[in-house]
């Protein structure tokens, strides 16, 4: 039977926790599923797990090393529940047997899935597993309505026959169904129906017919912050210049090259946009005159003359009822100087401004923000750019709805 891919779960880094439980052999198929649907997985077997299907099996299944080692000597410094917490977009324990969710809603972090869960600042969800007579017992319910209450999703249990010969409550849900909740994870609605305009990458500004003026951005920050609008319920333009990036699902993508082919692009739209975000890196200059043939290696010396490119951010947010507008900043020293600068400048009504070099911002796979509004600065930690995507997302949309 053929899976279909699922748009939600495309890219995202899923973090399966298998504990020991009967229900553990439905996790293999749960691992085939996630990846069909688009997912990276990762999963940590418990020893208790390894009782019931082999660490093999997973490995084979997900198509990444096992872990089951809370010390692992083999991950950045010896600290294998901290990478992974940062890689996991989300963790799933399935199944989520009553000793490891007791474990979950003690605050253990005694083995290396309950670290995990800890650390992370991703969603995390269990799929109980277990005899009916234990699901019911009050001591399963208040620790599940612990876990509920610090956020904690739950996904099941489903009733049926169960290996022990009984019947009732307590079955793990079968592996489309977790699957289909997985996905939902990442559909949070709080910009539903909402229009928002989004640039992203790096322009390029003409010298002669073969060669222009660009910088090292790669795109990655504003296609990973147009998927999480999509996600958020938001119909979404991203107005990209040149990119090897593929388009998000579900999203409206418009190429251009130039600053001033952007600077059309997204004045055009801007009246029709609820939220206007710019993560792309404009250039502010571009030559005066381009050559109009290949410029020949005549002399020792070139001088270009650069005249000023227009300024996209500050023209959509001086827009008459414009969109709420977000910038970016990527500065290589006085961050919060700077961009509290721009953010008055241009009267902005949210800016993330990020350090560029030693790993950070352009060309690199993880940043850190510091995102600020009229009511101060809120530091998002380096993460990967999806991860940071969603939480910036986050706060634009509680800044968009106040109070709700």
């Amino acid at each position: 039977m053929r899976i279909p891919a699922n748009k939600n779960l495309a890219n995202k880094h899923v973090l399966l926790g298998v504990t020991g439980s009967i229900a553990a052999y439905k996790a293999a198929e749960l691992v085939r599923r996630l990846r069909k649907g688009g997912a990276e997985v990762r999963v940590v077997l418990s020893a208790g797990g390894a009782e019931f299907v082999t660490p093999l099996t997973f490995q084979a299944l997900s198509g990444n090393p096992l872990h089951s080692e809370l010390l692992d000597t083999g991950a950045e410094a010896a600290m294998g529940h901290i990478e992974l917490a940062r890689w996991a977009d989300a963790v799933v324990v399935a199944p989520a047997s009553a000793n490891v969710i007791a474990r979950l809603a003690q605050g253990r972090a005694d083995d290396l899935l309950a670290a995990v869960c800890l650390a992370t600042e991703a969603p995390v969800a269990v799929a109980p597993a277990m005899n009916q007579q234990m699901w019911a017992h009050a001591a399963t319910q208040d620790n599940l309505r612990k876990l509920r209450e610090r956020g904690v999703h739950q996904f099941g249990p489903a009733a049926g026959d169960q290996a022990c010969g009984e019947s009732g409550l307590g079955r793990m849900l079968e592996a489309a169904d977790i699957t289909r909740h997985t996905a939902e994870l990442f559909d949070t609605g709080a910009l539903t129906g909402l229009r928002v305009l989004i640039t992203a990458g790096p322009t390029r500004e003409a010298i002669d017919p073969l060669r222009y003026l660009s910088n090292r951005s790669s795109g990655r920050m504003g296609y990973a912050v147009a998927q999480a609008a999509v996600e958020a319920g938001a119909r979404v333009i991203l107005i990209s210049g040149p990119t090897a990036l593929a388009t998000p699902p579900r999203v409206e993508r418009i190429d251009v090259r130039s600053a001033q082919d952007m600077h059309e692009a997204a004045l055009s739209r801007a009246p029709g946009a609820d939220i206007f975000i710019a993560t792309a890196a404009v250039a502010d200059y571009r030559p005066a005159a381009p050559a109009q043939q290949k410029i020949k290696k005549n002399t020792d010396t070139l001088t270009l003359q650069l005249t000023r490119n227009p300024d996209i951010l500050a023209d959509v947010a001086a827009l008459p009822d414009g969109p709420f507008t977000v910038g970016f900043a990527a500065e290589t020293e006085k961050l919060l100087e700077h961009a509290g600068e721009k953010l008055a400048r241009k009267k902005l009504d949210m800016i993330a401004a990020n350090h560029v070099g030693e790993g950070k911002g352009f060309e690199a796979e993880e940043n850190a923000l510091s995102v600020f509004d009229a009511s101060g600065v809120i530091e998002l930690p380096q993460a990967p750019k999806t991860q940071l995507a969603r939480q910036l997302i986050a706060l634009i949309a509680e800044r968009y709805h106040p109070g709700s």
